[in-house]
């Protein structure tokens, strides 16, 4: 029966030409959960929890599932109460049948409330195509990584490969690591270890609401790295950290961020625009100082979206008409016929849009 998980059987050639897609799934999966036609799946064998409000699930997966580049984000597909959700998470890897997904609880989130209070041992989740340009590169000589919260988790999957592939005992990498508490840090103990295995390898911890621990990203903790303009940096964490570090590392070799959660730039917005639908000839009115796709979604308009982090770009339009704010640097843009990614973007003006 294993030649039917890794070739197409007999069994499978049959069922595609009777039956569609998702009824032959369906048997496939009373066999075993991981066959499928076409769908990356991949199944929970081991869930540990790593901080106070984050769990690491190892997931066995299947032939259909494609492991993206160290640092590169997945989408991942949640079923609760009905409702299938689609999530972006970090994975690491571990081999070539095992992958690791971190998630942090989050405040009301649907499917990381799912995934740390109610995912058991023989759960089934679905993938999507990795994306995301947070990658090692040949030529990165100096490498900084700064991450803030659940940010950690693709510096994780960086570090893992770097391990994995010897580059720890030549190149030089510092980790930056902010968390509200101690029993915030994860990984902690993996980090320690790096460091004192390897010399190339520092790392700083800054807990933001601990007495005299540490305070967040600002120009001090600039002081304590060398040659900058020179360096790889890459950075993940909420939109206000990753501004941040986007105005001090302006000057860096290389800078990539990616942030995880919007927060306005400016909270000062009021008011109210109109949006024009050019496809869905619809003319809505929608505030100031929220994303474009959440206000269309509380009018019953449902774009097409994927990481809300302006990553994916599966929500990306052409703006014909109409100045918008980055949610994320708060950078405008008044230029017509813009490409727009619509989850990290505010109105600041009537709009049109391709959507």
């Amino acid at each position: 029966m294993q030649i039917l998980e890794k070739t197409k059987s007999p069994l499978t050639e049959y069922a595609e030409s009777v039956i569609d897609r998702h009824t032959a799934n369906f048997w496939l999966q009373k066999i075993n959960p991981l066959w499928s036609i076409h769908q990356a799946l991949g199944k929970v064998v081991k869930k540990e929890q790593v901080a106070h409000d984050m769990v690491s699930l190892t997931l066995q997966t299947n032939r259909h599932f494609q492991m993206g580049q160290a640092g590169q984000h997945h989408p991942v597909y949640v079923v609760v109460q009905g409702v299938r959700y689609e999530r972006t998470y970090s994975l690491t890897q571990i081999d070539t049948q095992h992958v690791l997904l971190n998630v942090k609880m989050v405040d009301q989130g649907k499917a990381s409330h799912w995934l740390c209070e109610q995912a058991q041992i023989g759960d089934v989740l679905e993938f999507g195509q990795p994306y995301g340009d947070m990658q090692l590169t040949v030529n990165d000589q100096q490498l900084i990584l700064l991450a803030a919260g659940s940010g950690i988790t693709p510096m994780l999957s960086l570090l893992k490969r770097l391990e994995k592939t010897a580059k720890l005992k030549k190149q030089h990498v510092h980790l930056m690591y902010w968390v509200k508490k101690h029993t915030d840090a994860a990984f902690k103990a993996y980090f320690e270890q790096l460091a004192a295995q390897y010399s190339n390898f520092t790392f700083s911890m800054f807990y933001t609401q601990e007495s005299d621990e540490g305070e967040r990203l600002n120009q001090n903790h600039m002081s304590g790295l060398d040659q900058i303009e020179n360096a790889t940096v890459y950075a993940c964490g909420p939109s206000g950290f990753v501004a941040t570090v986007e105005q001090l590392f302006a000057h860096a070799n290389t800078l990539k961020t990616e942030a995880f959660s919007m927060s306005p730039f400016a909270n000062d917005d009021v008011g109210f625009v109109n949006i024009t639908l050019t496809k869905s000839k619809k003319i809505l009115s929608i505030p100031k100082g929220q994303s474009i796709l959440a206000s269309l979604e509380q009018q019953n308009v449902k774009p097409q979206h994927g990481c809300r982090m302006g990553i994916c770009n599966k929500c990306a339009c052409n703006k014909v008409e109409g100045s918008t704010k980055n949610l994320v640097n708060g950078a405008q843009n008044s230029e017509p016929g813009n490409f727009l990614k619509i989850c990290v973007n505010t109105a600041q003006t009537d709009l049109i849009v391709d959507l």
